[in-house]
């Protein structure tokens, strides 16, 4: 699939990650959906920027993930006002340490409605529009620790887990107009407040022996929506060789 004047939407676009993948969807041609929760000011200066660097339509739309209802109604406004939909990039997150002996019942709700719940009630709302325009693409931002989880973030790890089963899924139940991928970053950008000891530490684990940035993730995502229409069902793993260290 090219890029070029197609609906894009991303969630979680307004930082790190998801806003390095919007406008690299927006500087190779597409139109961008731009989902953010409470992150309003950064969305609007990502749409602004699109608009002004690239000249694409970048639309704002507002959506708490962890409401089942507010993630229904966030694909409904995009069918709305663009009418057709061509990529959907799953890059908003719940992320939070939760060690084993303090996990919580709340600590599993915030990360399995996030990072699974929503993903599938997405995909269900916009997927059949896109088999209905005859393409699509679909890409799921999980995590390396879905294989290897870390032990103070099990509810984390195991929604991210959860959702290598859902991409799997979702690719045979949107075959074979809508392909269905998902990307696996590792020591991507660390968590706020990393200290340098640590951050040294995790370079060293790496076999590639450096951390990796948004634009590494970024590439492996355009290879899934550009890169081929023969790749479905697949976990491309952009993580310096960690799961293998």
């Amino acid at each position: 699939m090219k890029l070029q004047g197609k609906v894009a939407v991303v969630t979680g676009a307004a930082k790190r990650v998801g806003r390095a993948i919007a406008g690299a969807l927006a500087q190779r041609g597409a139109r961008l959906a731009i989902h953010y929760n409470r992150s309003r000011r950064e969305a609007q200066r990502l749409a602004d920027e699109i608009k002004t660097t690239y000249d694409r339509e970048a639309v704002l739309f507002k959506a708490d993930l962890s409401n089942a209802g507010q993630v229904r109604k966030l694909g409904q406004a995009v069918l709305r006002r663009f009418g057709d939909v061509h990529v959907l990039v799953h890059s908003a997150s719940a992320y939070e340490r939760t060690p084993f002996e303090k996990a919580e019942i709340e600590d599993w709700d915030a990360h399995l409605e996030t990072n699974l719940r929503a993903p599938f009630f997405l995909s269900q709302t916009l997927g059949p529009a896109m088999k209905k325009a005859g393409e699509g693409k679909i890409i799921h931002l999980a995590d390396w620790a879905a294989k290897r989880p870390y032990i103070d973030y099990i509810p984390y790890c195991v929604s991210k887990a959860g959702l290598l089963c859902l991409n799997a899924a979702l690719a045979k139940a949107l075959a074979p107009e809508v392909q269905v991928n998902a990307v696996l970053p590792g020591p991507v950008l660390l968590p706020e407040g990393t200290s340098p000891k640590l951050r040294e530490a995790i370079r060293q684990a790496t076999p590639v022996k450096r951390l990796g940035n948004p634009e590494d993730v970024v590439r492996a995502v355009l290879f899934l929506i550009e890169g081929s229409d023969f790749v479905t069902g697949a976990e491309l793993a952009v993580d310096g060789g960690r799961l293998i260290a």
